[in-house]
């Protein structure tokens, strides 16, 4: 039985060095690409015809369109419209590279923490310059509690700050370490499935298929947290709150 760690290993498709950096077309890269293409599928040339009365595909577009609208609008307000286009980027994006990788024989680029931490340091960055740029030195207030002695602010900003340079980490383990453990389960209960054969393989080929659905729903979960943290980080730039 090959060993369930198998299926993360990245692979080598096109050979490409730019001097020393190692620039090669991978396994993951191109399941990003598949990625990227099925959302511009859907988004624009699935809404192309704009019918009154949707089909499938327009209707896909549409309701997850607005659902990260009223995302963004419930948790940064009418500020946040801005960064709509980045947060709904972000979001299908992460959606569909979850989703595919339950596809069999394919990758899932989720499943490694340098991609989930770029994604979780382009958000960080980013709202840090958006926070210093609407507020300059102002947004440091961020990390002073309001209404709290002085001498409790000796212990609280350090833990703000830190836990404010904590939330790349956060963010990106998060999404990683929910797509590796779960993918990791499904291979070994496959693996269960045929060493036991036919007759005694049909308790792990039923938690398989009971466990797949429940992937599923954790592909969509670990986009929308993803999400979701990244308005409450945008919010906290925009407006402040504490």
């Amino acid at each position: 039985m090959h060993s369930p760690m198998e299926q993360f290993e990245i692979k080598r498709l096109l050979n490409f060095h730019i001097g020393s950096l190692d620039a090669s077309y991978t396994n993951s890269a191109l399941w990003m690409t598949i990625a990227v293409i099925l959302a511009f599928l859907l988004f624009v040339v699935g809404t192309q015809k704009r019918a009154l009365v949707p089909g499938r595909v327009q209707a896909m577009a549409e309701l997850g369109y607005e659902f990260v609208a009223n995302m963004v609008r419930d948790n940064v307000g009418d500020a946040g419209k801005k960064y709509f286009p980045f947060v709904l980027t972000l979001f299908v994006f992460i959606l569909f590279c979850n989703v595919l990788g339950l596809v069999p024989y394919s990758f899932t680029p989720t499943s490694h923490i340098i991609v989930t931490f770029a994604m979780a340091a382009v958000v960080f960055v980013g709202v840090t310059v958006i926070g210093f740029a609407r507020h300059g030195a102002h947004f440091l207030s961020l990390f002073v509690p309001k209404g709290v002695p002085v001498v409790l602010l000796l212990l609280l900003v350090p833990i703000e700050i830190i836990s404010y340079f904590i939330r790349p980490f956060s963010l990106s383990i998060r999404l990683f370490a929910n797509m590796l453990a779960g993918h990791t389960m499904l291979k070994v209960f496959g693996g269960f499935v045929v060493m036991l054969g036919l007759i005694g393989g049909w308790a792990p080929l039923a938690f398989i298929v009971v466990f797949t659905g429940l992937e599923l729903l954790i592909a969509f979960l670990q986009a929308y947290v993803f999400a979701i943290l990244t308005c409450l980080y945008l919010n906290d730039a925009v407006h402040l709150h504490h």
